[in-house]
């Protein structure tokens, strides 16, 4: 059995942790608030863009604009968007085995564009062969943050590189539930959301070849930005509840190391009694 010394030592450490959990806790939580609101605030937007996108795609096919033209060559490209830190509970690796399963369905030409360091490491281990990274978004990512990676993924499906382009990243449900997802976003589709809109209820100036022409680059930035947006969100909320796990499961720790300090602290009191009667009966 421990000594004394030694399950005050482990009473101690359990201690330190609980105070570093609760802390990372805490701050998981107020990170959560600003990037759900950002998250809710940004989804109004990405909404419209689809909507505005399936009245044009009622009067305008492939052939007016290269971003929405069906192809059968090229290879598949899937930017997954996951996390730089650890600690975030499940996130990484729900979205490490959803991305996997959705190359196994497709065993095709493919390639990945990364972004965060969880996902490339993943994706490296498991030998998806990755065309680009991107990293160091922060905890405030920026429109600006993703034209890069929009411009990456675009380009290559106009240069005939990529057939087409997925997004996989956690959909943020609510602080319990975040649900990993993949969207085609090249080539262009209006969501499945907006099936039932009717067409012809915008008027477009000057016309709706312009407006296209305008719309869908920023249309693919915008749905970027709002992976990104969702993917913060839900690291955050795994990181609060996997902190808070752990806090209470080092509370937990903390009682059952108190109960067996007691118990060995009480057999040595009782002990040392026993030996003080021994001697006094033996004089």
């Amino acid at each position: 059995m421990p000594s004394q010394r030694e399950i005050r030592r482990r009473i101690g450490s359990a201690r330190n942790i609980k105070q570093i959990t609760r802390a990372m806790q805490f701050v998981a939580a107020s990170k959560l608030k600003r990037a759900q609101d950002a998250t809710l605030a940004a989804r109004p937007y990405s909404e419209k863009l689809d909507e505005v996108l399936a009245d044009l795609a009622t009067v305008l096919g492939g052939e007016e604009h290269p971003l929405l033209a069906q192809r059968e060559t090229g290879k598949r490209l899937i930017v997954l968007v996951t996390t730089d830190r650890p600690l975030a509970g499940p996130f990484t690796s729900n979205l490490v085995r959803f991305t996997a399963q959705s190359i196994l369905e497709d065993k095709g030409n493919l390639a990945l564009v990364t972004v965060g360091r969880k996902g490339r490491d993943a994706m490296r281990r498991l030998g998806v062969p990755i065309e680009a990274h991107f990293d160091g978004l922060g905890d405030r990512p920026t429109f600006a943050d993703v034209i890069a990676i929009s411009r990456l993924t675009t380009d290559a499906f106009l240069d005939g590189e990529a057939g087409r382009v997925d997004v996989i990243y956690s959909h943020f449900v609510s602080t319990l539930t975040q649900r990993p997802t993949l969207d085609q976003i090249l080539p262009v589709e209006p969501s499945g959301d907006t099936e039932g809109i009717p067409g012809h209820q915008f008027i477009f100036e000057p016309d709706p070849g312009t407006v296209l022409q305008r719309l869908l680059p920023r249309y693919v930035a915008t749905r970027l930005y709002q992976a990104v947006l969702e993917s913060k969100a839900s690291e955050e909320s795994s990181r609060m509840v996997a902190m808070k796990n752990a806090t209470e499961n080092a509370e937990d720790l903390i009682g059952d190391l108190t109960l067996s300090y007691n118990k060995v602290r009480q057999a040595n009191i009782t002990r040392e009694m026993i030996e003080i009667a021994s001697g006094a009966n033996a004089r």
